[in-house]
């Protein structure tokens, strides 16, 4: 028993002082970067400066400690995961497309003064933040829900089969069904220029990410030597919630009689919602997986169950250039600094509101006090 204990304290302690709880997110022609308690979006303009919206973090989860509990923490990071997302993206256009889109609004009869005001609308979290992560939400369930649950069912009239909701074989199909509509999805859109751009910034943000768990001087010289795959990416999130929704679907239905008694076109339906309402349990179970894994990538397991993930994450990065990564470089610096500087991780509430800046280099930014250990996933 005492072998045991002490397995697993090396499992989940020893490991996991190598991994920063520092993430990202790629945006048009930027990177947002997101620490525990703080929060930057850096932007390339097209003056070639380089624009920071720099912020510190209050989420929910620092007034409601239960959100910080297992499975729960992983429901709560995907919901503002979205929301920080879509702000991030609207603020980037913002910045990166500003000419072409106050043009556009002027053409269209706006006024200067309406025109900044709806820019800065969009640059907040409010109701429409989370009426359009509702949208998404339903296109989501629509595209990785129904349709494929959909295609399964006639795959299952047309070849004469009798798997049914109970079998793993329909899950199993189904599941696969999900992955090639995400990859071709994925393949599809990474063909578009701006895509593209977004890829390599999505690339740029791993390999800042990954200098500064290597414990190295936040440079491009250092940056550039890493891979643009990232062992905690939404990339991989996504397999682990194609390959755990295979499993858990196969065991649940296979248990409860969902339907049962009904005909099947409303037992289908039944069984589609019981797959929308288990959408975040198995959320939270990809969280915890992921980052697991993540804390033992050099373990021969972690590479194992690491490696899909890895693949796809071919589809979704591209080798940025040293441009790109001065930009990913000054948002991961930025975060640091602020946390540093203000001290947030002792904070109870708001110390610093919303600030912009202007740099002509990411050396502009210099976080003197910083330690990996400071930023151990927890």
């Amino acid at each position: 028993m005492k072998k045991l204990h002490k397995l697993l304290l090396i499992l989940f302690n020893t490991e996991a002082k190598k991994y920063a709880s520092i993430g990202g997110q790629a945006v048009i022609e930027g990177v947002m970067m997101r620490s525990p308690n703080a929060f930057v979006i850096a932007v390339r303009k097209p003056d070639g400066t380089i624009r920071l919206r720099r912020d510190q973090w209050f989420g929910l989860s620092k007034k409601w400690s239960m959100l910080k509990k297992p499975f729960l923490r992983g429901v709560l990071v995907l919901v503002e995961t979205m929301a920080n997302g879509i702000v991030s993206l609207n603020y980037s256009a913002n910045v990166a497309m500003d000419e072409e889109l106050r043009k556009e609004a002027m053409d269209k009869g706006m006024t200067e003064k309406e025109y900044e005001k709806q820019k800065q609308k969009k640059e907040k979290i409010d109701w429409m933040t989370f009426m359009t992560i509702g949208f998404s939400f339903i296109f989501g369930m629509g595209l990785f829900i129904f349709l494929p649950h959909g295609l399964t069912a006639l795959l299952e009239n047309f070849f004469g089969a009798s798997w049914g909701v109970k079998s793993f074989e329909f899950h199993f199909v189904d599941g696969v069904i999900k992955a090639i509509i995400f990859v071709s999805y994925v393949s599809i859109i990474g063909l578009l220029p701006d895509i593209k751009r977004v890829f390599q910034y999505h690339g740029a943000e791993h390999k800042s990410i990954s200098t500064f768990e290597a414990k190295e001087d936040l440079t491009v010289e250092n940056a550039r030597k890493y891979p643009t795959f990232h062992p905690r990416c939404g990339t991989t999130f996504v397999f682990f919630l194609l390959f755990i929704s295979i499993i858990l679907f196969a065991v649940i239905f296979a248990v409860v009689p969902v339907g049962e008694g009904y005909n099947q076109y409303i037992k289908h339906l039944l069984v589609i919602f019981c797959k929308i309402g288990l959408t975040f349990p198995i959320a939270g179970i990809s969280y915890e997986l992921i980052k697991l894994m993540g804390k033992n990538t050099d373990t021969a397991w972690g590479k194992i169950i690491g490696y899909p993930g890895m693949l796809l994450q071919r589809l979704t990065t591209r080798e940025p250039d040293d441009e790109q990564l001065e930009v990913a470089l000054s948002s991961i610096r930025a975060v640091i600094d602020l946390e540093s500087r203000f001290e947030l991780s002792e904070a109870k509430s708001k110390k610093i509101s919303m600030e912009e800046a202007d740099l002509n280099s990411y050396k502009d930014i210099h976080p003197d006090n910083y330690q990996l250990q400071d930023f151990l996933e927890p």
